[in-house]
């Protein structure tokens, strides 16, 4: 009987269900890891419908599962891709519906330099095959745009250094859209700020830009990542307006430089590209008013000189009206000898034909002869003395406008059609070179508008500390004395006793200083 008890050993052991033997497995497990970070392979990724993430971290001999639920991908700094080589922090637990264990992963890090170049290049061929690199999507930079909208960090010495060569060569209104240019926020606002900024109505209440920079100074590849994220280049090269690209220094390369528009090495650079000289563009205007007021004198000197050749050309007028007049004389002198001539020839006929005729009716018949002959002549004496007057006034007329005071009006006439022309051709190029300069003061004004002394006489005011400008409280209370500049003048406050008291909000419309 004793024996038969020792044969059944563990008769006493507890029973325990599946879900405890599961539930007692996770607890071991997240008691004796606890976070850890895990460096690895990533291998087969998926995201489901619900927003997790799913994916296996591996090396050469071994796999483990690895999840990022969906309120955790937003603070991912690098999403998952498969081959990337990266290192995971996060919770060890485990899935008993499966009986598998897993990392719930709350941060990823690339491991490494190479790595990141590794999938920079891949990024970069993945955009390149989908044309976004081509040069024939590439749009135009405006010669000089009148709304320069900037991406970049308020703080910071590029937008300083952006406004300050914007004010140099030639003033602008500048829009600054602010965002983070470094870590997980970064590449999320970069790609909104450049929607937002197409998103704009043109000319409306705050227009929309005619051209965009986006800007950030050097760093590690780390740090410009951002600008390396797929989200920021698509965003890029959608853009309708036209975008340069100044990040890092000139040794920089990211991912948006090459979909932008146009790249610069610097963001100092990039002002330079955007706008041109002011001083280069109003010498060039004098040069071209110059060079039409030389083109306009020069046509009338070769004008007036054609003038003075044609007039040279022309004869004397002696020698112009001398065989005209000969040959009037000549035919007047013939006239008078041809008709007596054929008066007579045609009686000696008359006198021939009328001899075999009866004596009384050749009487009758020679005196109606004598008598239309008589009518006839006097006629043809008459008209005779009607178409010698003619000639000789038709004649007369054509040797008047022979004559040097003729050619004289005509000259005159020909001068005052040329000096006409030569007023009209002057007027036209002065209201030319008048509408260049007045386009110019317009801008200039503006340039004016924008300086701080037009902010000044809108009701703004500076406090000087000597020739430091207060900019805050700690500044007025360190100061000795105080002057607010007003529009016309400075007026002393005495010595700082207290801080300035906390300044109001601008009213609605009211205009800000920032957008100077």
């Amino acid at each position: 009987m004793d024996l038969l008890e020792d044969d059944t050993p563990g008769d006493n052991a507890p029973e325990f269900t599946v879900s405890e033997i599961s539930g007692a497995v996770k607890k071991t497990l997240e008691q004796a890891f606890g976070r850890v970070r895990v460096r690895g392979e990533i291998g087969r990724v998926m995201k489901a419908g619900s927003g997790h993430m799913y994916y296996d971290l591996k090396d050469d001999r071994n796999v483990i599962s690895c999840n990022t639920w969906k309120g955790q991908v937003a603070g991912l700094s690098v999403l998952p891709e498969e081959g990337l080589e990266v290192i995971v922090t996060g919770k060890v637990s485990s899935f008993g519906g499966q009986s598998r264990y897993n990392i719930n992963v709350d941060s990823i890090e690339v491991a490494g330099e190479g790595a990141l170049m590794a999938l920079l290049e891949k990024r970069k061929k993945a955009l390149a095959a989908e044309g976004l690199f081509d040069v024939a999507r590439k749009k135009p930079i405006p010669y000089l745009p009148e709304i320069i909208g900037v991406v970049t960090s308020p703080q910071g010495a590029v937008i300083r250094d952006i406004l300050h060569r914007l004010r140099d060569r030639f003033p602008r209104k500048v829009l600054i859209w602010p965002v983070a240019v470094q870590g997980k926020a970064c590449a999320p606002q970069v790609a909104a700020a450049i929607e937002g900024f197409n998103a704009m109505t043109p000319g409306g209440a705050l227009p929309r830009p005619d051209l965009l920079i986006v800007a950030r100074g050097g760093g590690s590849i780390e740090d410009l990542w951002g600008f390396n994220e797929e989200i920021v280049a698509r965003a890029a090269a959608a853009s309708d307006i036209p975008l340069i690209s100044a990040v890092g220094h000139e040794t920089d390369t990211t991912l948006i430089d090459f979909v932008s528009d146009q790249r610069a090495p610097t963001p100092t650079a990039a002002a330079e590209m955007a706008v041109p000289v002011r001083l280069d563009l109003m010498a060039a205007v004098d040069q071209f008013g110059a060079r039409m007021a030389q083109s306009l004198s020069r046509g009338v000197a070769q004008r007036r000189q054609r003038v003075d050749d044609l007039g040279r050309a022309l004869g004397r007028m002696d020698g112009l009206t001398s065989n005209p007049r000969q040959r009037l004389d000549m035919v007047g002198g013939r006239l008078e000898t041809a008709l007596s001539g054929g008066v007579a020839a045609k009686r000696l006929r008359f006198e021939k034909t009328a001899q075999p005729l009866k004596p009384a009716i050749l009487a009758r018949q020679t005196e109606r002869m004598e008598a239309r002959l008589t009518q006839a002549t006097s006629r043809l004496g008459t008209a005779l003395e009607r178409r010698t007057e003619r000639a000789r006034a038709q004649f007369q007329r054509a040797a008047d406008q022979l004559t040097p005071k003729g050619l004289t009006r005509e000259l005159r006439l020909q001068q005052d059609r040329l000096a006409r022309a030569t007023r009209a051709a002057s007027q036209a190029g002065q209201a030319q070179t008048r509408g260049w300069r007045d386009s110019i003061d317009k801008l200039d004004r503006l340039r004016e508008t924008l300086g701080y002394q037009a902010t000044l006489a809108r009701g703004y005011a500076v406090v000087w500390d000597g020739e430091t400008v207060v900019t805050d409280s700690k500044q007025a209370k360190k100061a000795t004395s105080l002057e607010v500049q007003f529009k016309d003048a400075r007026i002393p406050l005495g010595a700082a006793t207290k801080a300035p008291s906390k300044p109001k909000p601008p009213k609605p419309g009211q205009p800000s200083l920032f957008d100077d």
